[in-house]
């Protein structure tokens, strides 16, 4: 076992380096997290994310992805919002962002801190053992972040699903570290949701089956970022101006108010063009065009097809006729997705009293 001296630097290490929370779980902690996996993989609501399904063996426990971990070191790097996410709410003309991907890409920020304490892990570990060994992991492995974060005891999984922090709220990217290093484990984290149901009640789509439980297929983060078809007309509506993700659920949450944005890592400060971008912008995107304006974003992984189709909804949903012309052209486009939004928003706005 690494003394306490170690983990005290270690943690001042990761504080150093822009980890806002770190904490240290057992690599066999949060063991019930496995059966509820299964149980919403059965129940098909992960959609068509089918690589939740192919490896739920891998991400159901640490030591089915690898074997040799010992402990898990779980971070988090705040991306709090200086600006209310909900500001832009009723805004018909531009298209809403998620907070956390408008500035830069948190897979590879988070990446690169990451590793950059594990190598200062390799070199500062005393063990009688040889040099440990390490994988670190952010986001795109079969790792259970939230319930490994809250084994930590950086936080715990509120009813909406997602981390909450108490001085940082939900405003976190996770990053994980396994190792081969047996270290003492943090306290878990305590739920302190209470009675509260603000994010179940502020969800557009009622995605929220029951607390604690998310539907993807009802999600809008879902619907904008992983779905790849036509979005099911039920929910068009109900998207507003959304185009990339959602916040709602975070944004009300009553802990988020001690989030300070002073908090958050520079790189994911607002780019310019991605706080508010005009709709009429995005509809007339080709492929260069997607790479070009969202070069260095998360959402350069959706491809022009998903922004476009989502830019065409909310366009149906503004309100505003000017945005017919740019819709027009997009009935007759290569993807059937594309083509298909772009019919239903013109026939919406055609309907539009106003």
């Amino acid at each position: 076992m690494i003394n306490s001296d170690f983990q005290s630097a270690l943690k001042k290490e990761a504080a150093r380096i822009g980890f806002a929370a770190c904490g240290i779980a057992r690599a066999d902690a949060a063991p019930e997290s496995a059966a509820r996996l299964h149980q919403w993989l059965a129940e098909g609501r992960h959609g068509d994310m089918i690589w939740m399904e192919s490896r739920a063996a891998e991400r159901a426990r640490p030591q089915g992805l690898w074997a040799q971990a010992r402990s898990v070191i779980m971070l988090g790097m705040s991306y709090a919002p200086g600006a209310d996410p909900l500001r832009l709410e009723a805004e018909g003309g531009i298209g809403r962002i998620s907070v956390y991907a408008q500035g830069g890409d948190y897979h590879d920020v988070v990446k690169r801190a990451l590793k950059e304490l594990a190598r200062w892990i390799v070199a500062n570990a005393t063990s009688d053992d040889s040099a440990p060994e390490l994988k670190v992991f952010v986001d795109t492995a079969p790792v259970m972040e939230k319930p490994l974060a809250e084994a930590a005891g950086i936080g715990w999984q509120g009813k909406h699903s997602n981390l909450v922090n108490r001085a940082h709220g939900s405003w976190l990217f996770l990053g994980a570290i396994y190792t081969t290093l047996e270290l003492a484990p943090d306290a878990p984290g305590g739920g302190r949701c209470g009675s509260c149901d603000a994010c179940q009640r502020a969800c557009p789509t009622d995605a929220f089956p029951a607390p604690y439980r998310v539907d993807a297929r009802r999600c809008i983060s879902y619907l904008t970022i992983e779905h790849k078809g036509p979005i099911p007309e039920e929910f068009r509506a109900r998207l507003g101006n959304r185009i990339y993700g959602c916040d709602d659920c975070l944004a009300v949450c009553p802990w988020n108010k001690f989030a300070a944005a002073a908090a958050a890592n520079r790189a994911f400060l607002p780019r310019a063009e991605l706080a508010a971008p005009a709709l009429a912008d995005l509809l007339a995107l080709d492929d260069a065009g997607f790479r070009q304006v969202f070069a260095g974003s998360p959402i350069k992984r959706i491809g022009r097809n998903r922004m476009v189709r989502n830019a065409a909804i909310a366009a149906g949903n503004s309100g505003d006729p000017g945005l017919l012309e740019r819709l027009s052209p997009l009935t007759e486009d290569e993807d059937e997705a594309v083509a298909d939004a772009a019919r239903w928003a013109i026939a919406r706005l055609a309907c539009d009293p106003a």
